[in-house]
């Protein structure tokens, strides 16, 4: 299987969606790195910034104005949806820039530094209000998940069937990539061991908290981008966030602070693990898709070796 190609985006279309909802005059449309499913530009109009993306998987954005207003509303600094629609087999999302820039291009150390900031804005993301919303899983349109337990969620998640968008056909990764069947295997019943851990909470997952979704100007975290939001257990959130920032004590400043803050979080290690498991299982067939075999390699061992420390 080759790696995923995101959708080819002609600047002309750009300019049109752009006119249709601010009017003419954008400047400086520049096509933009990261975003592994998207395809990206940011513009500026009558002085602001702004980021327009465009995917080719089918409510791609769907979600994406609730989950703008419920953030930015509550203090979150995420950037507000201000366009959203489909042409052609596109989907697009037009959203305020945020200042700065991807917290990866920054170094091991000013990463670092930024780790304490980044924990108390996780912890404040984590426990937001979602109103009246309900269910578990993938946040919808109407802000509530679409699976009434965690269980239901994460069984969805790892399905064989998977009608359209990016899984589809996933096993097949199985026979034409790295993804090893018995690993995948032993994965998955570490985390059905732990999962029950998770369950009975229910908070605002981002669903990809790490570097490339946090935006620094050096001295401050100026915003949090791009989510696969969720209900569920936040240490979900946690657990991405140690795995990219490996090396860093990212665990252990986590619980200082929720100590610091009176905040008692129960069964912490079985949850982790449960959270480690759910997103390593995902980790490991997103990088055999994309032909990452480092960060395969590296999230196999770890998983493997978890339940042995």
């Amino acid at each position: 299987m080759t790696e995923y190609e995101k959708p080819t985006v002609d600047i002309t279309l750009v300019k049109e969606i752009i006119s249709e909802h601010l009017g003419h005059g954008a400047a400086e449309i520049t096509p933009m790195e990261g975003g592994n499913l998207s395809r990206v530009f940011s513009f500026n109009h009558a002085g602001k910034g702004y980021v327009i993306k465009f995917s080719d998987l089918e409510g791609a954005y769907a979600a994406e104005i609730f989950v703008s207003d419920l953030l930015s509303n509550q203090g979150i600094p995420f950037p507000r949806c201000i366009g959203h629609g489909k042409t052609g087999d596109l989907e697009y999302s037009m959203m305020e820039r945020m200042d700065g820039r991807n917290l990866a291009d920054f170094s091991a150390e000013e990463q670092r530094r930024r780790l304490p900031e980044l924990i108390r804005i996780l912890t404040r993301l984590n426990h937001i209000d979602p109103g009246t919303t309900r269910g578990y899983g993938w946040i919808g349109p109407s802000g509530n998940g679409g699976f009434p337990t965690w269980k239901d969620y994460w069984e969805s998640v790892y399905a064989e069937e998977q009608a359209g968008g990016f899984w589809e056909n996933w096993y097949a990764l199985f026979h034409n990539t790295c993804l090893e069947k018995e690993v995948f295997d032993e994965i998955y019943s570490r985390l059905k061991a732990y999962s029950h851990y998770n369950e009975p909470h229910r908070y605002f997952i981002h669903g990809d908290f790490q570097q490339w979704n946090i935006l620094s100007d050096g001295s401050r975290i100026t915003g949090i981008l791009d989510c696969n939001c969720a209900y569920g257990d936040f240490l979900v959130d946690l657990a991405t966030l140690d795995r990219h920032m490996d090396g860093q004590n990212v665990v252990q400043a986590y619980q200082d602070h929720q100590e610091q803050a009176g905040i008692v979080i129960r069964d912490f290690t079985e949850r982790l693990k449960g959270a480690y498991y759910f997103k390593g299982l995902d980790g490991l067939r997103f990088y055999a898709k994309m032909g990452w075999r480092n960060a395969y390699d590296h999230t196999r061992n770890f998983l493997l070796g978890l339940d042995k420390s």
